[in-house]
């Protein structure tokens, strides 16, 4: 079980106490570590505009930072632009970083020393997230490393043996298989699920509303799991700003098979020629380019979905001639391009993309397509449905 990012096991490996001098450094963006008073803590900023954010290793939360250059010296304000009396950092560069001072609006006084971040070269077996991590973001690497997670209770679901972790400072938890799938189908699996839940921990503490710490919550549940396939579901309730706060479902499914992940088009096809993959964010995962692959979604499977939904559930997916404020419009191909779906005992679970204005509108309790159609439109990759 993958604990923490000190800490080698069985899935992943962070080695964590000898640095060597793998040094990040993006042409605009730069990231430190040093102290502020007596206090570790992780910067990172833009060195042409000033704009930034940095965290105490301690709380690990972000505090936004917004500022210019004057000449050399580098100054910033913390918080929100409207706040009154915002901290300050003044900071003048040195051969190796930054040096200077952070003051308040009551004269209180601080040093600051800046070095830029070192990572360590991972080496062993590690979790794919964490690595891209330390390649491609190392300011969120450093706000994770270090942290544990805690063992929660055991659960038997459909009968798989399932093991809950929680990491205590954001409360984000989520549940690893622990018997049921062979060694590697359960290695790849895992991995993706705690993926997530580092995932999950990184935006917790990085939401910020006008400078201070916003409100995210995130839960999980497994929601069917077979020899052939398996289903987890996480919902995320958060404001980091805006105008109103957000809620959002996300799915993970799997081939019970090899443990890859599974997408729409992997298990249902409607198109010509061979089936598409395609996974966002990951274009070394997918089979086509975007364009060619939207081009599918709108203007073939969303409207084979909407007649066979209307097929299934005419009273569900017919709206009223006259539209009230507040309907959720389901014959209309726009919110079945892309939706969200999970495996269930009878069929595919699909649940509508609205805007968070109408995010009442996801809850489609009846859009269902029975494995018997799904059985006749087969996707990439060989199932063994239910």
């Amino acid at each position: 079980m993958f604990k923490g990012l000190c800490r080698l096991t069985g899935v992943v490996a962070l080695i964590c106490s000898t640095f060597s001098h793998v040094l990040w450094a993006d042409s605009d963006t730069q990231v430190y570590t040093g102290n502020l008073g007596k206090m570790p803590i992780v910067l990172e900023v833009n060195l042409n505009s000033g704009e930034g954010r940095y965290f105490y290793q301690k709380y690990r939360q972000d505090l936004i930072l917004s500022g210019t250059r004057e000449g050399e010296l580098l100054v910033m304000s913390e918080g929100a632009d409207e706040d009154e009396h915002r901290p300050i950092f003044r900071l003048q560069p040195k051969p190796q970083g930054w040096s200077g001072e952070w003051t308040n609006a009551k004269g209180k006084v601080l040093k600051v020393e800046l070095q830029p971040a070192r990572l360590a070269p991972l080496t062993g077996d590690n979790l794919p997230y964490l690595t891209q991590l330390h390649d491609k973001l190392p300011y969120e690497f450093l706000r994770l490393q270090g942290l544990k997670l805690s063992k929660g209770q055991t659960e038997n679901f459909m009968g798989y043996t399932l093991q809950w972790w929680s990491e205590p400072l954001s409360g984000v938890q989520l549940f690893e298989v622990v018997s049921g799938y062979s060694v590697q189908v359960r290695q790849r699996i895992n991995q993706r699920l705690m993926a997530r839940l580092w995932q999950g921990v990184g935006d917790t503490l990085g939401c910020t509303v006008d400078g201070r710490p916003g409100s995210y919550s995130q839960t999980s549940q497994p929601v069917f799991m077979s020899q052939s396939v398996m289903s987890a579901f996480t919902s995320t309730d958060f404001y980091c700003g805006g105008l109103h706060p957000n809620q959002d479902n996300e799915t993970l499914n799997f081939d019970a098979k090899t443990g890859k992940v599974l997408t729409l088009d992997d298990v249902l096809w409607v198109g010509q020629g061979k089936p598409a993959h395609f996974e966002e964010g990951t274009d070394e995962y997918s089979s086509q380019p975007y364009p060619t692959y939207s081009e599918y979604r709108t203007k073939e499977l969303a409207p084979w979905l909407v007649a066979q939904l209307l097929k299934r559930y005419p009273k569900e997916m017919t709206i009223k001639p006259a539209i009230e404020e507040g309907d959720c419009i389901y014959n209309d191909d726009q919110p079945w391009g892309y939706p969200l779906w999970h495996f269930t005992e009878n069929g595919l679970k699909l649940e509508p993309s609205f805007i968070h204005a109408a995010a009442v509108c996801r809850d489609t309790a009846w859009s269902v397509l029975p494995y018997s159609l799904v059985k006749q439109h087969p996707g990439g990759v060989a199932l063994q449905l239910p």
